[in-house]
């Protein structure tokens, strides 16, 4: 198939009106829903796409190599780890992302998150619904004068510290990039964090240096019956290790809204681990930041896109 204008390509079936309509002088190619390695090939091969927006999957040198004329690849989102970034640096194409877009949505996900599990929302439903009645029984976790430990303190991470300073938790935040920390909270080592915490909340990106850097070592510094929740990245955690702290009381219950592998399907090893709390990667999806990551993403690809190209051939 050949266009008469370049060609963007969505990694989804969908992209918000308001972005679609930046976008008028391209043609857009939607690669459909989670679409896979082979399929992304196909579709560079076949369209020779000039940007590429990062909703779901993720984009490695083959699909790369797969489009020549590709300039720039935009993330759909603030979390630029599923672009091989040494790949695209090597080929001269752009890597972009648009933070803060979804840091409403997310930060409200992590509180409701915090909140299920603090004040076993899920639990009680489903004991409701067998026909129980715990009033006499049940106790949850009030949070006012509790510490809240956020590891990481980008957009999202603010937003959270503010919301736990209004119910009055003492907040602390590891964060060795931040410049600086507002007044909500204070600074900590990891270490400090993760032993005077109640709640433990994550926020970073997934790293070399953050893969599973919650793991049976640093969760046994943790104070017996914490909460932790990720809305950040799956890989942050080494599952097998949450799960023994679960299991043990380390760890009274867990949210997760992210998974080392995704989609995460049916079976899986959370199925019959009942104090945790799952949703399906959706905490940065809401009606307003899906038109805010669109547009800021195809914003992100003109702006590219609009740049002269460089040479890029070698000096004689």
């Amino acid at each position: 198939m050949t266009t008469s204008s370049p060609v963007i390509l969505v990694t989804a079936s969908d992209l918000a009106p308001q972005a679609v309509s930046l976008l008028d002088d391209f043609t857009i190619v939607y690669a459909g829903k989670q679409p896979g390695e082979e399929t992304l090939v196909q579709l560079c091969q076949q369209h020779n796409p000039v940007g590429i927006i990062v909703r779901y999957g993720k984009i490695n040198a083959r699909i790369m190599d797969a489009a020549p004329a590709l300039r720039v690849i935009s993330k759909h989102g603030s979390g630029i780890d599923v672009i091989d970034q040494k790949a695209a640096a090597e080929r001269h194409i752009s890597v972009q992302s648009a933070p803060g877009a979804n840091a409403a949505a997310v930060s409200e996900h992590a509180w409701a998150l915090i909140l299920a599990c603090a004040k076993s929302v899920i639990p009680l439903d489903q004991r409701m619904r067998q026909g129980h009645w715990d009033k006499s029984t049940h106790k949850s976790v009030e949070l006012e004068g509790r510490t809240l430990g956020l590891v990481g303190l980008g957009a999202i991470g603010g937003r959270v510290a503010r919301i736990g300073r209004a119910f009055g938790m003492n907040v602390l935040a590891y964060d060795p990039y931040a410049r600086t920390f507002p007044d909500e909270c204070v600074s900590s080592s990891l270490d400090d964090l993760l032993r005077q915490s109640d709640v433990i909340s994550l926020h970073c990106p997934l790293t070399e240096q953050t893969q599973k850097m919650i793991n049976a070592e640093s969760l046994a510094l943790c104070k017996k019956g914490a909460i932790l929740v990720n809305t950040a990245r799956g890989g942050l955690i080494d599952d097998e290790a949450l799960i023994a702290a679960l299991n043990d009381g380390t760890i009274a219950s867990a949210a997760l809204d992210s998974f080392a592998t995704e989609p995460l399907t049916a079976p899986h090893i959370w199925q019959n681990v009942d104090n945790v709390v799952l949703s399906p990667h959706i905490g940065g999806v809401s009606d307003n930041s899906y038109v805010k990551m669109g547009t800021v993403a195809a914003t992100n690809v003109l702006n590219v896109l609009a740049e002269p190209v460089k040479d890029e051939s070698p000096v004689s």
